[in-house]
């Protein structure tokens, strides 16, 4: 009869493959295209006004058509946040390292990426930050395009003006 090993297993190295086919849909690609030329853009509720990133056809609040395309500054405010100090398999960051939810300026919602070229201990709620693209050549049409968010050390926006956004 086999015994359990006597040390626990952490994790199994193996290739898998998952084939699959993401088809964006009209709005998804139109953002992720943009994104190719260091554009961010959103999509405008026709009843609320809100504007969601990645744009949307129509608003989970209001259920009404988001029809208007904005283009977004890549420059926000950190709403959330979390330190990282546990190695992630198959990442190469150097730890501890910052992920957040990042406000970009004109929208009602969220972004997430990574903060850095800055101290953890530094990021706090209400932190302006920018985003640093992939250099030119590089850029493939997606979420890697923005390779992080760095402060831009402009005073820390308070509270009132992105708790909304959480």
């Amino acid at each position: 009869m086999n015994q359990p090993p006597e040390e626990r297993v952490k994790f199994i190295q193996t290739d898998l493959v998952l084939p699959y086919h993401y088809v964006a849909g009209d709005y998804k690609a139109l953002y992720l295209r943009a994104l190719k030329d260091k554009k961010i853009l959103g999509s405008k509720c026709s009843a609320t006004g809100k504007v969601f990133v990645p744009p949307l056809m129509s608003s989970p609040d209001a259920h009404a058509p988001c029809e208007e395309i904005v283009e977004l500054p890549d420059r926000g405010i950190v709403t959330t946040f979390c330190v990282v100090n546990v190695p992630v398999y198959g990442r190469d960051i150097e730890l501890p390292y910052v992920v957040a939810s990042v406000a970009l300026d004109g929208a009602d919602v969220s972004i997430y990426g990574l903060v850095q070229e800055c101290k953890p201990e530094d990021v706090e709620m209400g932190t302006r930050v920018q985003a640093v693209w992939r250099p030119d050549g590089e850029r493939q049409g997606d979420h890697s395009d923005i390779k992080y968010f760095k402060p831009t050390g402009e005073p820390k926006a308070p509270l009132e003006s992105f708790i909304h956004r959480l």
